[in-house]
């Protein structure tokens, strides 16, 4: 709004820019396809740029200053990636080379086509969990034994169970490992497509619903799925793998039964790892300022298991599982079955949903720390072809993992380079020293499972600081965690999500509302319920509602309205008018609470001669926004308050709100024919002025409330 050189009574006035025309729809459905159907060689590279961010910044790289750092960060990834690969197959229920070809293909697509710096896409443990659920479902409604751990030592890797004879038609001539990946290919193939989708259509907001004391509860709950699926590792027990309701519970269940058949070499090597592994993480976190690079002890400890084992023939000598042969080179792409992909379609869905989720996430908030910027639809298509071209090459899903992400900020990364250097780590170990953990014991494996949930289970700790903080998010934690562990992952994610929309619905449906009046001699006006010694406005009742006003929580603004101001207009003009009953006003004045806001409509109210106040001005600046409900509730309210003689003023309208009075025609019906500006005031003291102006009141008194 530009300001008038013309004067009235010495002030400024404000006049209104005048829009331009819209466009019609014609117009610009028109002006889309032509531009959309425009044929350039710049056009086409800058989409081209914009699919593959890797061909902007890669022109700018600086070798002096980026290319160390790159190195040393993907070298420290790569050496922590590969146990962890091995050991993340575990809770896929796949074998240790399908987690290998993961780590190498995310990392090089990734590094094409990701737009932020510094996060590390690769096999995640969340993920992994519900891949596994998935697996040993399938497998199981097969034919398979979920529980066998896939071939030890000296057997082939894709030989049949002992309940071949009982397999499903056309399952014959696959066993069980192959059938698992042709499962995990399936629902990888269908979760990076509706990650894809999301790009293409720019709905990367749809994962915001996903809030984030939903993500971390729905970690501490996984995260104890996870440790109790390790359980019989570290034990080295046979166990059935559970499926469906209570899987935490009945597995618990069964560990208990079984317990006296542990493994001894299982169990000691388990003690020893977890008590190496967690010292040396406890040693890290203390000492991480004076290292430049973490110490690599999932590794170390690996090698040590490896050769000991080796050695000491644990798995000939004690029946130790061991991870078996592990082969080296890639096997020939494959497409993934499309009658699998239908089963498991509804499957893919949360999982797609986490995995973007936590990508976009993490992703913003690296970049939020090191000041630059990512696009969350980029974002989702880099995720989504991580899960979409991989699944071709026998891998599973993947997405931005937290503890990687922070080694590679901590170990110098400069640009997604280091990721190439990662892959190149992997492709090593593929092609060469993968046999070389042949021996290594499945418990060693679990234990840096266990190990790496550390993180995610130390968040039980923020619990008390967030009930502090917001009762509702506290709740959605700990339903989402609760539900989790009791019933079922994904079962948790939903009660989460429920929840989240359902706090939100609350929030919106009943905010705070208030009673204003005036701070002294200024011109701002507070809650009377929050502060003392604000001067009352005489005959002027200053509303607040601090939220929408929609179709949601109309009732709730109008009993407010009335319980704070002492009058159900609605019932006081109808008996006015021989329609109903006396006016009412609530006995003893308005009705207040501190705490939870006015009073609700069951507030007790008495027949009153008449309001003690004539005008009422509502303060529009918190108005987020205003439906058709809202406008119809705004104009009855002016109806009811025109019967009683009462004059309804609107102060710090939006222009949103704005545009929506005027397109609803509430505008141009006004109190004896007032326009808009006589309306429309631009802040409540303004309001105030021009209440006191028409009823020729003066200035109230020096008292306060």
């Amino acid at each position: 709004m530009d300001v008038s050189p013309e004067q009235q009574g010495g002030a400024p006035v404000l006049v209104r820019r005048r829009p331009p025309p819209p466009p019609g729809l014609r117009r610009t459905l028109k002006a889309r396809l032509r531009r959309s159907c425009v044929c350039s060689a710049q056009g086409a590279w800058a989409l081209v740029q914009d699919l593959f961010p890797a061909t902007r910044w890669l022109r700018r790289y600086s070798l002096r200053e980026d290319l160390a750092g790159d190195i040393m960060s993907g070298l420290v990834i790569g050496i922590i990636l590969v146990p962890q690969a091995i050991a993340y197959s575990l809770l896929a229920g796949l074998q240790p080379v399908y987690s290998l070809y993961t780590s190498f293909f995310a990392n090089l697509i990734y590094f094409l086509m990701g737009t932020s710096r510094h996060v590390s896409v690769g096999i995640f443990s969340l993920l992994c969990l519900m891949v596994g659920q998935v697996v040993d479902r399938e497998l199981l409604l097969a034919g398979f034994d979920p529980a066998q751990d896939g071939a030890g030592p000296g057997d082939n890797g894709s030989a049949l169970n002992a309940s071949a004879a009982s397999l499903a038609p056309g399952l014959r001539d696959c066993g069980r490992d192959c059938y698992a990946i042709r499962v995990a290919t399936a629902l990888t193939l269908m979760a990076g497509i509706y990650q894809v989708l999301l790009g293409v259509l720019r709905l990367g907001f749809v994962s915001a619903y996903l809030s984030q004391p939903l993500l971390d509860g729905f970690a501490m709950g996984a995260s104890v799925t996870i440790l109790t699926s390790q359980l019989r590792h570290l034990l080295g027990v046979r166990v059935p793998r559970h499926q469906g309701l209570g899987l935490v519970v009945r597995t618990w269940l069964s560990l208990l039964q079984s317990a006296g058949q542990a493994n001894l070499c299982d169990v000691l090597t388990s003690a020893m790892c977890l008590a190496v592994l967690l010292a040396a993480k406890e040693l890290s976190d203390r000492c991480r300022h004076r290292l430049r690079v973490p110490l690599p002890t999932e590794l170390l400890v690996i090698v040590a298991a490896t050769l000991v084992s080796h050695f000491g023939q644990l798995h000939a000598r004690f029946g130790s599982s061991v991870a078996g042969d592990i082969p080296t080179g890639f096997v020939p792409p494959r497409v993934p079955d499309p009658e699998l992909m239908w089963r498991v379609a509804l499957d893919a869905v949360p999982l797609a949903l986490v995995g973007s989720a936590f990508s976009v996430s993490l992703a913003e908030m690296f970049a939020r720390s090191h000041g630059y910027s990512v696009r969350a639809d980029q974002e989702l298509l880099a995720v989504g072809c991580c899960n979409v071209l991989p699944a071709f090459f026998h891998c599973f899903t993947t997405s931005a993992a937290l503890a990687k992400s922070l080694v590679k900020t901590a170990t110098g990364c400069r640009t997604q380079l280091s990721s190439v250097v990662s892959a190149a780590v992997v492709l090593l170990v593929l092609l060469w020293l993968a046999p070389l953990f042949r021996d290594l014991q499945r418990c060693v494996l679990a234990c840096v499972i266990v190990v790496s949930l550390r993180g995610a289970l130390r968040k039980a700790r923020d619990v008390p600081q967030l009930w502090r903080l917001s009762r509702a998010d506290a709740l959605v934690w700990v339903a989402t965690a609760a539900t989790c562990v009791l019933v079922s992952t994904e079962g948790g994610l939903l009660a989460g999500l429920l929840l989240s929309l359902l706090s939100l619905a609350g929030r919106t449906q009943r905010p705070r509302a208030a009673l204003l009046a005036r701070i002294g001699g200024s011109c701002s006006y507070e809650d009377t319920a929050e502060f003392e010694g604000l001067v009352p406005e005489p005959g002027v009742q200053v509303f607040r509602f601090a939220g929408p006003l929609c179709y949601a929580n109309k009732d709730f603004f109008l009993s407010s309205l009335y319980s704070l101001t002492g009058l159900d207009a609605g019932r006081a003009a109808a008996g006015r008018a021989g329609r109903g009953p006396e006016p009412l006003v609530s006995e003893g004045g308005p009705v207040r609470d501190k705490d939870r806001g006015p009073a609700s409509s069951t507030a007790a109210l008495v027949p009153a001669p008449a309001a003690s106040f004539h005008t009422v001005v509502i303060d529009c600046a918190p108005l987020l926004f205003l439906d058709a409900a809202g406008l119809a509730t705004l104009r009855d309210l002016r109806r009811d308050y025109g019967a009683l003689g009462i004059a309804l003023l609107l102060a710090c309208c939006s222009p949103p709100v704005r545009d929506a009075l005027r397109r609803g025609g509430f505008l141009g019906h006004g109190q004896e024919g007032a326009g808009e500006e006589a309306q429309l005031l631009h802040s409540v003291h303004d309001a105030v002025q021009a209440a006191r102006a028409r009823h020729r009141e003066p200035a109230p008194a020096n008292s306060s409330l």
